[in-house]
């Protein structure tokens, strides 16, 4: 058994956290770039557009991430195409935000009153700029807090990664409870990681959606 005192496991383990808030940032980022694409689909005037979309959201809503991910990192290979453990992940998390977030925002679109779509065509306005100046800009403030709310369960999803051999704070924790077999140690201070990372992002978003949608 090696020695490892309390600073090397914290150490090793704040190390870690680091590629565990990259891949949340890089996931939401190309979540909310997919998310948008598959939330005009969803609420487009074309029928084919619309089915696509919804077949989109329910393929990754309606199976586990970890198959998704595992379909990624070994599937793709067997069509020729190598793939390292950092963009199978990103990938991963990125269709699986994406599905998601593009729900919650259409759950922002169809809040709004019918009267604005009314009031955006009455101003002579092309589809498309009925939803960049009138429609989303409303819809993003009504989903703020559910949006927020999304990126802890993004933060607490990205563990999964460890399964494909990525080396972030599960992983490490891991390879530190072979190393030290002090697993309530190194696991406890996981947690309490975890925990600093997401407390206060559940806070902040419980705290939008008391206060309702922000008014321009």
């Amino acid at each position: 058994m090696i020695e490892f005192t309390l600073w090397d496991i914290l150490r090793n383990l704040l190390f870690a956290a680091r590629w565990t808030v990259l891949l949340s940032v890089v996931a939401f980022i190309g979540g909310t770039v997919v998310g948008l694409a598959v939330l005009f689909a969803r609420i487009s005037e074309h029928k084919l557009w619309r089915r696509a979309a919804f077949g989109y959201i329910e393929l990754f809503q309606g199976t586990p991430l970890l198959l998704q991910l595992f379909l990624i990192f070994f599937g793709l290979p067997q069509f020729g195409v190598q793939i390292e453990p950092w963009t199978a992940a990103a990938l991963g998390l990125t269709f699986y935000a994406s599905a998601y977030l593009a729900e919650i925002w259409r759950g922002g679109v169809e809040a709004l009153p019918i009267g604005q779509w009314d009031a955006a065509a009455a101003l002579g306005l092309r589809r498309w700029q009925e939803l960049r100046l009138v429609i989303l800009p409303q819809a993003f403030r009504i989903t703020l807090g559910p949006t927020v709310g999304f990126l802890v369960q993004l933060i607490k999803a990205t563990a999964l990664a460890s399964i494909l051999g990525f080396e972030e704070l599960v992983r490490t924790a891991d390879a530190l409870n072979n190393a030290t077999f002090q697993p309530f140690r190194v696991y406890g201070f996981v947690a309490v990681i975890y925990f600093v990372l997401c407390f206060p992002l559940a806070r902040f978003a419980r705290r939008l959606e008391d206060k309702g949608p922000v008014r321009a």
